[in-house]
Parts: structure tokens; sequence; C-alpha cells
């Protein structure tokens, strides 16, 4: 094998529970019927947005597994499907509301030599509510623990609403100063040893580029996906603009076309002056706006009807393409030959669970090690933002709020936690009653 393939997934999943069954139904439609990208990956990327209502993404834990054990289960049965091939989660994180699921192919798993992850919070008060998380890790190549491919994704949510652009352009530089690394590869935290890691004890001889903690690592491949929230939009639609939304039988030349509206993306423009995202790239889009359907659209897709109607968006939204999958073209370590290759870039149906459709990019990347043919200047020895000295206590603080926050909305807006605060307020009536009575 020269490359390693990957199949990158984000949606947004509106607090609710995946529907299992038409989702795995779905889940690999983004892949090429036939030739280049279209075999089973080596590789799936799921970023998660808005995976739980807020207590149990910000409590976290135990609250968050039935949550993602229905993404295990939809990707095991989206496998089995189309091959004969297992799939294991061998990573699955979350900041927050915002979760990042990484698969491997079962011959596939054993090269994993070594793995890390990051986060930072992007809400209220550096909280969960928005935010990203990161994995990191090393690939091994020709049976050597010292040579790796080196890849690292990131799951995130930015800021909402069509004039906050410049508040994602800061959420923008806030991941790139405070999602920091901190694992050093070759010394393997003993709660991450499995019986898949056993090439990880003789990785201590890496070479002393992977000690770069940053995003932008020189080492390392890319992937950046989720709910990125650019709108089509600086401002609200009025009710006289709403006639100009996208309409799925308009044709290339009507003002209708999804296309005139792409001319208008945010992400492309603050990209394109240096705002954002700075080096990352992204495939052409080919696809409608992603977000914001209406419930009628919501309902059409619950009941399983022709989806081949008009579209249906809600009119207080420009419909927008909110969910984007980003990367970096080229690592400059490994020169031309070292380049990403897309196959697809495209978005999946409309789920009735969300008011988004999910995007799917099919790539590769060339098993080339890391420190391999490097020649020229290390375009990416510097990045775009300097790391937070602060990053960690910010962080660490942060998640002190969420689990106040996380209990509080528990015990107030679950039905188990309205109970067990029943509970109790009644153990502490009974407690005063009975000292009471004692005092008579």
């Amino acid at each position: 094998m020269d490359a390693l393939g990957i199949y990158c997934l984000t949606f947004n999943c509106a607090r609710n529970l995946v529907d299992v069954d038409h989702f795995a139904q779905h889940f690999f439609d983004a892949l090429p019927a036939s030739g280049a990208g279209s075999s089973a990956p080596d590789m799936i990327f799921l970023s998660l947005q808005e995976i739980a209502p807020i207590a149990y993404s910000f409590l976290g834990g135990a609250y968050l597994q039935p949550y993602f054990d229905a993404f295990r289960r939809a990707v095991s049965k989206a496998a089995a499907r189309r091959w004969d091939h297992h799939y294991e989660n061998f990573l699955s994180d979350s900041t927050g509301m915002t979760g990042l699921m990484l698969f491997a192919r079962s011959d596939t798993l054993e090269h994993i030599a070594w793995k890390d992850t990051a986060h930072v919070g992007l809400g209220v008060s550096e909280m969960g509510n928005k935010g990203a998380v990161g994995a990191r890790l090393g690939y091994v190549v020709e049976g050597n623990p010292s040579k790796t491919v080196d890849l690292t994704f990131v799951a995130a949510h930015l800021a909402a609403m069509e004039d906050s652009f410049e508040q994602r352009n800061m959420d923008w530089k806030s991941i790139v100063e405070r999602l920091v690394f901190t694992h050093c590869p070759g010394v393997q935290p003993e709660s991450e040893v499995s019986e898949h890691t056993g090439l990880l004890n003789d990785a201590a001889s890496a070479h002393s580029d992977h000690s770069r903690r940053d995003l932008f690592a020189p080492n390392a491949y890319l992937f950046v996906a989720g709910d990125l929230n650019y709108r089509t939009s600086n401002t609200g639609p009025s009710p006289e603009e709403i006639v100009h939304f996208p309409q799925r039988s308009a044709g290339l030349d009507d003002p209708s076309h999804y296309t005139h509206l792409l001319k208008n993306d945010q992400l492309m423009r603050e990209m394109r002056s240096g705002r954002s995202f700075h080096g990352l790239t992204e495939a052409p889009i080919d696809f409608p706006p992603t977000y914001k359907y209406s419930d009628a659209a919501r309902e059409t897709a619950r009941q399983g009807l022709d989806t081949d109607q008009e579209w249906k968006w809600s009119s207080h939204r420009w419909p927008s393409w909110c969910d984007r999958i980003l990367y970096l073209d080229t690592p400059s370590w490994v020169g031309e030959g070292g380049k990403v290759q897309i196959f697809a870039y495209d978005a999946l149906p409309l789920f009735a669970q969300s008011d988004h459709r999910p995007v799917a990019l099919v790539a590769s990347v060339p098993l080339r090690p890391s420190g391999e043919n490097h020649t020229g200047p290390d375009l990416r020895a510097v990045a775009p933002f300097s790391i937070d000295p602060n990053w960690q206590a910010r962080r660490d603080m942060a998640r002190r709020k969420e689990i106040v926050v996380g209990a509080a909305a528990y015990l107030g807006l679950t039905w188990e936690g309205n109970r067990l605060l029943f509970v109790l307020v009644g153990g502490i009536f009974g407690a005063w009653f009975l000292l009471r009575s004692m005092e008579v």
C-alpha cells in the first residue's frame, strides 16, 4: 500500500441520537461508484457537532457513550453493507458538545504507533458549547516505528449567525493558539496501551520534528472538519430576499441556482483575504447548501418521501455551506509527491434529526514518512499564530465551569435529573421533619 485512504465526514447532530439504520444506509454515499477512491477507506474521521444535549455533553464520560455508540453501530452496519471489513473505533473524544471519532480498518489498526488529543472551548466563557477537539497520530510505514506518516484531525464548531464572521475568524485564531498537543511519540500513556499498540514502545527514536505541539507541525498532514458556520450573507434574509433562495429546479443561468449564492460565501472570502484558515485548501463545492433546512424538509426526510422535490429552506436563515472539510494540500516536508489526493467531496441526504446535511470528503495521503526527501525551506515552520502560554490554565478553568453548568442542566433539564432532584429535596425535607419531631 502506497497511500492511506481516508473518509472524513462532518455532521451537526442537533443534540439528537442518530438514526443508526438510516445513517448507515447513506454513510458511504460520497464514495465514488467505481475507480479511484471507491474501495474501503483505511481510516474514517467523524466530526460531530451538537452531539448531545448540553447536560450530557458538558458532563461527558458515560453520559456521552450512547451517542458515540450509535455512530459506532452505524459505521459497523455501513461497512458490512459494502465490504467484508471491520472498523474499530480506536479514539473517541470531545470538547463539550463537539465530538471526534477515529476508526481504522482491522488490517490498518496495527500500524498506528501513537496518538494524542487536544481541546479548546470557544463558547461562553471558553466553555464547549462551541469548540474544537483534535487528534494527532503516527502511522508506521515500512515496519519501522521511527518512520511514520503523521496526521492531525480537528473537529470544530464555530460561532453562529450571519453577522459573526469576524468572531468565526477569532475562533480559528483561538484554535491555532490553544489547541495544543502534548504527547511525545514513543512514550505511550499506560491507559492507552492495548493489544493493538505493540509498536509504541519501539518508537522512542522518532525524529525531533515530533516535538512540535502546535496545529501546524511541519511533519503532519492536517484535516479540519466541522460546522464552521460561515454563511452566504452578513445579514439575515428579508422577506423580499427569500425568493432568491436556491431552487432545485433552477438552471445554471437562473439566479436561483445555488452556484450564484456560493459567490457570497464568507469562508472563501475570508480565506482569500488571509483572515482565516491560513494555508488550508478546500475541494471544489458541487453540492447545494447544507443549512438551514425547514421542519417541513425534515418531516419529508422522516417519512422517507421522494427528495427530488424543491428544497425547503428555513425562512430566517440564508441557505449556506456551514458544514465544511478543509485540509493542508501539500505538506512542505514531502514536496509535490506528497500531495493529498481528493476523490470526492459531497453532501449526504438530509436526515430527520438535523437541519444540516452531513458532508463527506474522500481522500488519500501518500505513505511517505516524515523527514524523507525534505528539500527547500519549511513553509510551515511558523504557524499563523503563536501558542498561548496560558492555554492549559484557560482550558482547565473552562472545564470546571462546564462541570457546574452540566450538573445544573442535568438536574433542571433532564427527566433523570429531575427525579434525582426530587429525591434530594424530599430527603432534605424528610430529615428536617424528623429533626423537628425529635425536638417536640
